[in-house]
């Protein structure tokens, strides 16, 4: 799945990278993109002349045919396996399909309190595409919301340590095909939907801040030193030994202190009437 992202490079390189002829938001670095927020997605207009666009759209899929968003939830992912006869996608991807641009993703090792944070990109820091589809939402008090998921794949080798899944990262030389809204061949979109390489991607620990959505500054996609962490938390957990233990030992005394403390005058006068 595909769950958390970033994307950091500069406006002018990312509409360089995607050949965008508009923008129409601006972008600002963010190392910490989550579900239900808005975010660039990059489209091709009808018409041929007008090239390509980035629009905003927010994360959460949601069909136009769609009236309760609590029976049908919003989707942030879509499965490539099944977006072509699912209803909740199939329109979609005959004709609305996007790039969601990307210069690295998270995903989660370990469970509850020991759940680490890694920090996946392609090597030499490039940015990538996601492949995506978009959609047309109008809420109950006739809000238009563009909505959009990025379409998730087989996870490749490097991937499935931490997940079966992994976001579709295309390969530039698909990306006119993929996102040419008059193309239906549909095998052939779906066809480019696989894992990426395993030899062009590149993996490593980064900090548990980026845990939570509130964080998001340039320091979460710094690289951790895990033997230096290990040896930190092997630290912390010998001095939480050695504390219970001095705290252990201070009860065993104070009960002994008690056992041999004389009775006070009360009780020996109590003592002597009996």
């Amino acid at each position: 799945m595909c769950g958390r992202y970033t994307l950091a490079h500069s406006t002018e390189e990312i509409l360089a990278h995607f050949a965008v002829a508009r923008l129409h938001l601006p972008i600002a670095p963010r190392y910490n993109i989550g579900p239900f927020q808005w975010i660039p997605i990059v489209i091709s207009n009808r018409a041929p002349e007008s090239g390509r666009l980035i629009e905003a759209a927010r994360w959460g899929f949601l069909p136009g045919w769609v009236r309760d968003h609590k029976k049908n939830p919003p989707m942030i992912n879509a499965r490539s396996e099944s977006i072509a006869v699912k209803p909740f996608f199939r329109t979609s991807f005959s004709s609305r399909r996007c790039i969601i641009p990307a210069d690295g993703f998270y995903e989660w090792e370990g469970q509850a309190k020991n759940r680490r944070p890694w920090r996946i990109r392609l090597k030499g820091e490039n940015l990538m595409g996601f492949a995506g589809l978009y959609e047309d939402w109008s809420s109950s008090d006739g809000d238009e919301i563009r909505t959009c998921a990025i379409i998730t794949t087989a996870a490749n080798n490097k991937m499935a340590r931490f997940h079966d899944r992994m976001p579709v990262i295309l390969p530039r030389q698909l990306e006119s095909a993929w996102l040419d809204p008059y193309n239906k061949n549909l095998p052939q979109l779906e066809s480019m939907l696989k894992p990426y390489p395993d030899d062009l991607i590149e993996i490593y620990r980064v900090s548990t801040d980026v845990n939570g959505t509130t964080v998001d500054t340039r320091d979460l996609i710094a690289p951790i030193d895990v033997a230096a962490e290990e040896a930190a938390e092997i630290a912390a957990q010998v001095k939480e030994q050695e504390e219970a233990a001095v705290a252990k030992a201070d009860k065993a005394e104070a009960r002994a202190a008690n056992r041999k403390r004389p009775p006070d005058n009360g009780q020996l006068s109590l003592f002597n009437e009996l």
